[in-house]
């Protein structure tokens, strides 16, 4: 994303979370469920580059659509599947929380503070790009195709030092529940990251139902990475999201064995 898009995103994305918050202008309103908006995969942003598919469910790059700049520090989840042995190039970022996570193959990480990691999808890997840093992400493998989500969220402070971390997670933590794995300093989470927002993980066998109570005065974001899911009564397949600003309770039931992550968000 060049420096004028990054900039018009920002402060068109300032001006419209209300949008993205309240029934009926960006997102299709979930029958029978006045509470929940729904963001669905097909009408998301494509990009395809050939060893790259994409697919954008907030405004990224070429695709611009100014109901869908992101949902309050939300700004970017990319759902990417690299070829095998191909990757990005190093590029820059800077002032945003960057989180990869990977449902299937390896993604290999360097940048310019001197990091370097292999993750895979026991794995959570964040980097903060803070002043300012270059990096680049490839698959490693010969043969194996990648899938992971990149997840961007606005910092609350900008100009921070810029920092990589990476933690394991492992499938017993996240089996059937929800598995913080990033979260604010402080927190329980297996990473840390420079905002008031958590995300959460699960992989949950067909047929297993857990819940997750949003606070009031709080946002949540669900997004299906893979498999499908009832969401209070509403059926949610791979790469669909729903999304919330009221105080409920969201019971999440596998209507297949399925991945999602959950973003609380300030």
């Amino acid at each position: 994303m060049n420096a004028s898009r990054r900039n018009a995103l920002s402060v068109t994305a300032a001006g419209l979370i209300h949008v993205a918050t309240n029934t009926g202008s960006a997102f299709s309103q979930s029958a029978g469920q006045v509470d929940l908006l729904v963001r669905q995969a097909a009408e998301r942003g494509h990009t395809d580059l050939g060893w790259l598919q994409s697919f954008h469910s907030f405004s990224f790059g070429g695709y611009y659509d100014q109901r869908h700049m992101g949902f309050r520090s939300l700004r970017v989840i990319n759902d990417d599947k690299i070829a095998a042995g191909r990757g990005f190039p190093t590029h820059p970022h800077r002032d945003m929380e960057i989180i990869s996570y990977v449902l299937e193959g390896a993604l290999q990480h360097k940048d310019s503070t001197g990091q370097g990691a292999i993750i895979g999808s026991e794995d959570i890997q964040m980097m903060s790009a803070g002043t300012g840093i270059t990096h680049s992400e490839f698959n490693p493998s010969a043969s194996q195709a990648n899938h992971f989500l990149q997840i961007w969220i606005e910092p609350a402070m900008r100009g921070v030092r810029p920092r990589y971390s990476d933690n394991k997670v492992v499938l017993e933590e996240k089996l059937d529940q929800w598995k913080k794995i990033a979260g604010p300093e402080g927190s329980d989470a297996s990473v840390s990251i420079h905002q008031d927002a958590s995300i959460y993980a699960t992989h949950l066998t067909q047929g297993r139902n857990i819940e997750f109570t949003v606070e009031r005065g709080r946002h949540a974001w669900l997004q299906v990475a893979r498999g499908a899911l009832i969401v209070n009564g509403t059926r949610l397949e791979s790469g669909d999201a729903v999304a919330t600003s009221r105080a409920t309770a969201l019971s999440v039931q596998a209507a297949e064995s399925s991945d999602a992550l959950l973003f609380d968000l300030a």
